[in-house]
This record gives structure tokens, sequence and C-alpha cells, in this order.
């Protein structure tokens, strides 16, 4: 049709059923399934890593903030939008995760937006993993920086980037542990090569708060680079610690660039103030119960040895996320639906969600999870497993 030519109103969009039918044809449909407040399903798909989402002091916090400073908090963190519970899950979390300062977003991906963007622009180079999370991926778009995206866990390749890059300042952009496949980022590695080139080592922790490092302090902290002056970051509020919204800690300077600077945060209403208190409550019970952590690690390394013992290709887990590879999309979705109609909700990761093409399902692995859920979950995950 020319341009010039006006299109039927019914029209404008006729584009989208014909991009919904080559979705379909592709076995790549997404559906939401609202879920009820109670379930007889055996959760591995959601992100509770510590079982902590439900537990009576993180909701009873949650709803005490709620009555205490209202439903939400009024506006953006610069105007209205800052509280004292922020102020202080701020204060907690960088002492606890060892770095200088934090400063709390609404949510783990507009930090991980707000911290790219911020810290790059058109004068700096950004380079990142191959496999890096869609929110660092649309930083990285959003930063005006010349980007290049080198291999997988690859420190050796970083360095040749960074070393030929043709800005003075860079940026190094890494996962430490990786959605789809739960491995671990080379961190001190990627540390040397950044200083050796001069550049920022950036790293989305949402996967390893909670779960890895003394106490549940974070992959960063475990290889000793939580406080470093060149290191910044990013986490979620909504995986271990069972509440909602993110952080980005670092240096005093960062965190002052970043109030000034990331549109993530300036232009966004702040987190609500029951997300807040329930991230605070979430961190006093990881103090209270450092063994959790290590009940996780637990749990994943049984549920991978257990399924390679059956036959099925999985993935060595390095934190909580353990992949069960599967022959194509069409078999992973079936595979995912009859799990859940056998009582087991696992999820289901596919192309273009997976920066390999390789289907999967993804299990995620609880502190709370019992021996006999493990059991049935291997009963479940093996019996509908494709023939």
């Amino acid at each position: 049709m020319h341009p010039d030519a006006a299109a039927p109103a019914d029209q404008v969009f006729a584009w989208l059923d014909e991009h919904a039918e080559d979705r379909k044809r592709a076995g790549l449909t997404r559906q939401l399934r609202p879920r009820g407040p109670g379930s007889d399903l055996l959760d591995l798909a959601g992100n509770d890593y510590l079982g902590l989402a439900r537990d009576k002091r993180v909701a009873g916090a949650a709803a005490a903030a709620t009555l205490r400073w209202g439903a939400g908090s009024t506006g953006s963190r610069l105007v209205t939008g800052s509280t004292e519970l922020h102020s202080e899950l701020e204060f907690e979390l960088a002492r606890f995760c060892g770095t200088q300062s934090a400063l709390v977003f609404s949510s783990g991906f507009a930090a991980n937006l707000g911290a790219v963007t911020a810290l790059s622009g058109k004068n700096c180079s950004i380079v990142t993993d191959s496999h890096i999370h869609a929110s660092l991926i649309d930083g990285c778009r959003l930063s005006r920086a010349e980007v290049a995206v080198v291999g997988h866990n690859d420190p050796a390749a970083a360095g040749r980037a960074l070393k030929t890059r043709r800005t003075e300042r860079a940026v190094y952009v890494t996962d430490s542990v990786f959605s789809v496949d739960g491995d671990l980022a080379p961190l001190n590695a990627l540390s040397e090569v950044c200083r050796e080139n001069g550049a920022a080592l950036v790293v989305d922790d949402a996967h390893g708060l909670g779960v890895l490092g003394e106490g549940g302090r974070g992959a960063v902290a475990a290889a000793g680079l939580a406080g470093e002056p060149d290191v910044v970051t990013t986490v979620t509020l909504s995986k271990a610690l069972g509440a909602q919204g993110g952080a980005v800690l670092g240096p005093r300077r960062v965190i002052r660039h970043l109030v000034e600077n990331a549109r993530s945060f300036i232009f966004d209403t702040g987190l609500a103030p029951s997300s807040a208190a329930a991230a605070l409550a979430a961190l006093t019970v990881l103090k209270e119960e450092p063994d959790r952590p290590e009940r996780v690690l637990t749990v994943a390394q049984t549920l991978a040895e257990r399924l390679k013992a059956a036959g099925l290709s999985v993935s060595t887990p390095t934190a909580a996320v353990v992949a069960v590879r599967a022959p194509s999309p069409e078999a992973a979705l079936a595979w995912a639906n009859d799990c859940r109609e056998a009582g087991v909700w696992v999820g289901c990761f596919r192309p273009p969600s997976v920066p390999d093409s390789i289907s999967r399902l993804r299990l995620t692995a609880r502190a709370d999870l019992t021996e006999a859920d493990i059991d049935r979950a291997i009963d479940v995950i093996t019996g509908c497993a494709p023939r």
C-alpha cells in the first residue's frame, strides 16, 4: 500500500495477526497463566530461592508498611517517593554486600537500565558477554555508546575488545550467574582484564545475592570484589529476598552520579514502601538464618545429579538455576505442560529468550524444598520427559 493511502482503522494493526501466526507455527506462543493465592503445584519455576516470599516475617513487614506509609510511594524518588524505609534499605544493602553505597530502583530491570546508561554514553565503549540479561541488552541499546559483544565467559576476548576500543572510557557488562544455564562468570579474570585496560566492571548479581558468598552476600562478594572502586553491582530484591525492586551498589561517587543521571531512577515512581519493608525484613532473616543459601545450593546440586543419573542433559549448577535441555521448542513446551498437569511447575525457556537457541526446562532450587519435594520433582520431570 502506498504510504499516502490511509488504511482502514481495523487494519492498522493487522500485521500483528500475521506475527502471532508465525510464532504459533514456530511453537513460540507465550501465554499468561494467572495463579491463585494458594496452589497444590510444586513450584520449581519461580525465583523465591530462600523461600521468603510467603514468610510471615517478610509478608507481615510489607503489610505493616502499607498501613503506615500507604499503598504506593506517591512519586519519583527525587520528589515524594523516598521514605525512611528506602534510606534504611539502601544502608543495609550496602553494609550487607560490602559496598560504600546503594540506590534502590523500582525493579531490577530499571536498575540495570540506569546503571548501564548512566555509566556509559557517547564517549564510552561497552563490551558485553553474549549471554547477558535482556535488561542489560536494552541498557546497551539506549546508552549511545559503542557496543561490542564477545564470546560467553571469555576474558581473553573481553580483553582484546577493551584494548582495541576507540574511546577513552569503557565498561564491561556481565551477569554473575547467567539466568539460562545457571553458570558462573569468571569475575576475577574479568576484573583483571578490566584493570589492565582502564575499564569499569558492571555485574548483574540478580541470581547471586542470597545464594552465593558468605551468608548469601552474592557472587561479587564471593570473588572478593565487593567494595572495589572500579566495580558496580546490580541486584534484584525479587528473587532471594522474596520482595520487589532492584538496586545498584558501588562507590559513593557512582551512586551520586546515578541519582543525578539515571533516567530509570529520576523519572520513575519510587519503589512501594511495602516492598522496601519486605526486602529489609528478608535481609534480617537472611542474617539470622545464614544456612539458607547453603541449602539452596544443596537442593540445586541434588536436582542436577539425580536428573543426570536419569539420563537427561542437565547443566552443572553454580547457584539456584538448573537447566534441562529439550530436543525442540515444541518438546520443551509439551514437557513443561505435562509436568504442570502432574503437579510440578517448571520454567520453559525457548528461542528467542535463550541466546544459544537451545530450548530448556529451567528449574529453580529453593531453600524450603523438602526431600519429599525433591523426590516428587524428579519423578514427575523424568516421567514426563520426551521419549
